[in-house]
């Protein structure tokens, strides 16, 4: 047996220094990816957002360099850095290169940061930690400081010089490190996206972004709302709102639990109902609440509450209907909120979610409150949220019957209680092996039938040229009986993805029941046209399953040349040259190949059925703008657009075509 290494004393380690972040980014950041790399970049934002917030400085600025390195620029009092008497340590050790250190932990101290948004003290220090280089640049008490940092390490010490300069403020340069994140190329949309919700929830905060390009030059985009969430629900909502945006504020104080201390809430939620678009962001000190949390749930209970006890008194509901729920709600809601406390619980050090008990309680009370008041004094509004959520109660309503419905109709089990007509399934169950062949026609089903490998190889028959599913409407769609067929022994439900059937999409892949799905039609101008139908159902209804290649087409030949001792098939004009060269002097006879259905099984098996001699081809949509483009074109309502297509490109295919 062998040794087992000991467990020793000396085996427990603690990671020191700038080894707790450059070796656990993830701890920290959430992740060691690009979502990380980003985080760390927002940690430096939110320390020259809080200066600002707090009064001082009203204008940030972000650049974003050629080599993926990150300017944040302040003008705030500039982040303190010299000797700190009471701690026996220089202030910039406490702030870069210890984590939880900072101004923001003693609010009796002072008026300092009073609503924060980098709370926890991790920021600058642990961006500095993952970087590959950081250099600090800081302007205060008529000073000018510089600091640089390698790799997580200061090299050089503090550099201090008297300045003539007015200016005060931090400007932080550095470029995230791939010996800690394994992604560093941050898109240029997340710095848009993130100055943009920050000039939301800040208003009159001036957030300027710089984009360096290729020629070193810089492209300018400036963000600023000067009414905050009130601007930018208006701007969201466009112009014809059902309702005028409303904008409630408060302050409260509370405890999430009887031993905690009080501390301060600020609520600000604006809002308007629309029946063209909905949006909710959720906001806390400035933090975009992607996964919402405690205010989402206040939203949630408190506009479902209101706009409930709304349509009761006022006998809006229809007898014995369910009430609403928050969906039918947020289906036309507008609403962004902003909130703000003296301590917050974030979910994690990422704070895409809060969970302070107190605020959701407090905000949700507030919420209903103001909604009372408003739809008293505003009965004309009251009315069409009341109508308009209605609609979108009784639609929902409709639309689950019809996707019940319809899963019932399409995802039911291939039993004899639930039979598909002529559906002939294969024995084996292995899902790596299973292929249907959708072939045309009964006589093809037959001949299909007697060729195959029942082992693996299933057949259901197409009976005459199916509904063209570009032009036909999802109603009409569901309604014709050769096509639920065809998706109910597919297996893996439909995608419909706009329009009111939105609801009905049901498609999951892993309820595929094959592992190639065959189309099988003759080489004729009606097989064609056939095959060319069923793709466009299959690119409609489930185009997953052609962009991951369970789709082809088995080719027929064109062909057969039949000598004394063997005959030939050739698949196209080319391949029948080919032939009669090599037969040379041999007698032969040659005709074109007979239709699926009059041929022998012994042929259809060699030519369309054995895996070892058939030909498929794997429909493969690499440009699926392109393969919409020749859909609509050959099969939607452009009359004259197909005409004129034939006419340039129809010489062409003139080979194709069955013209004697």
């Amino acid at each position: 047996m062998a040794n087992k290494k000991e467990y020793t004393n000396e085996d427990i380690v603690s990671l020191k220094g700038e080894d707790r972040v450059r070796k656990r980014p993830a701890v920290i950041f959430g992740s060691d990816g690009l979502e990380g790399c980003k985080h760390s970049v927002f940690e430096i934002l939110s320390n020259s957002i809080d200066e600002a917030r707090d009064g001082h400085g009203d204008k940030i600025i972000v650049t974003k360099y050629n080599d993926d390195s990150i300017e944040v620029e302040d003008f705030g009092r500039g982040c303190p850095v010299d000797y700190n008497q009471r701690e026996k340590k220089y202030n910039w050790e406490l702030v870069y290169c210890e984590l939880y250190a900072g101004g923001k932990y003693n609010n009796n101290s002072g008026d300092n940061y009073e609503y924060s948004l980098g709370l926890n003290g991790l920021g600058a220090c642990a961006t500095q930690y993952s970087s590959e280089f950081m250099d600090v640049e800081v302007f205060r008490d008529g000073y000018k400081y510089d600091l640089h940092f390698e790799k997580g390490r200061n090299v050089g010490g503090l550099k201090k010089e008297e300045t003539k300069q007015k200016k005060t403020g931090t400007k932080t340069h550095w470029r995230p490190d791939l010996e800690v994140f394994t992604d560093i190329k941050i898109e240029n949309e997340y710095f848009e996206d993130v100055l943009k919700k920050q000039a939301v929830v800040n208003p009159n905060i001036t957030f300027i972004l710089r984009i360096q390009r290729e020629n070193n030059s810089f492209e300018e985009k400036t963000f600023y709302y000067e009414n905050g969430i009130a601007d930018y629900v208006a701007e969201i909502a466009g112009e014809k709102p059902l309702t005028s945006v409303q904008f409630f504020t408060g302050d409260r104080k509370g405890r999430d639990r009887e031993d905690k201390d009080d501390y301060k809430v600020k609520l600000s939620v604006a809002f308007t109902f629309s029946n063209q678009v909905k949006c909710l962001e959720y906001y806390h000190n400035s933090s975009f609440l992607e996964h919402g949390g405690s205010p989402e749930d206040a939203v949630k209970s408190a506009f479902t509450s209101q706009i409930n006890a709304y349509l009761k008194s006022n006998n809006k509901y229809l007898k014995n209907e369910k009430p609403i729920t928050f969906q039918d709600i947020e289906d036309c809601l507008v609403l962004v909120s902003s909130s703000f406390s003296t301590q917050t619980s974030y979910a994690n050090q990422t704070k895409k979610a809060i969970t302070n008990k107190f605020i959701k309680e407090c905000m949700t009370e507030f919420l209903k409150h103001n909604l009372e008041i408003y739809f008293i004094e505003n009965p004309d509004e009251a009315v069409k949220i009341a109508e308009q959520v209605l609609v979108n109660k009784r639609s929902r309503e409709k639309a689950e019957k019809s996707r019940i419905d319809l899963k019932k109709k399409l995802a039911g089990s291939i039993d004899l209680s639930n039979q598909v007509q002529k559906f002939v399934d294969c024995r084996s169950k292995d899902l790596s092996q299973r292929e249907l062949y959708i072939v045309e026609g009964d006589s093809a089903l037959g001949s299909v039938k007697m060729a195959r490998n029942a082992e693996f190889q299933a057949v259901i028959p197409v009976r005459g040229k199916i509904l063209n599913c570009l032009k036909a409407d999802y109603d009409k769609i569901f309604k014709n009986e050769i096509i639920t067929d065809l998706i109910k022994v597919i297996g893996c439900g439909v995608e419909v993805k706009t329009g009111k059937n939105k609801e009905i999409s049901m498609f999951n892949l892993d309820n595929l029941r094959w592992n190639k799905i065959v189309i099988c039609t003759d080489a004729d101008v009606d097989g064609f046209h056939i095959r060319t139908l069923i793709l466009t159902m299959l690119y409609r209804l489930v185009p997953t399953l052609i962009e991951k290649g369970y789709v082809y087409i088995a080719e027929s030949p064109l062909f057969e040349i039949t000598t004394s001792d063997k005959t030939y098939f050739a698949y196209d004009e080319n391949e029948k040259t080919k032939i009669l060269k090599m037969i040379g002097n041999k007698k032969f006879d040659i005709q074109r190949s007979k239709g699926l259905g009059e041929n022998e099984a012994e042929m259809m098996s060699l030519t369309t059925m054995d895996p070892a001699t058939r030909r498929l081809i794997k429909i493969e949509p690499d440009d699926i703008e392109q393969t919409q483009w020749m859909f609509d074109m050959l099969l939607g309502d452009d009359l004259q657009g197909r005409k004129d297509f034939i006419t340039n490109n129809g010489v062409d295919y003139l080979d194709m075509a069955d013209i004697s």
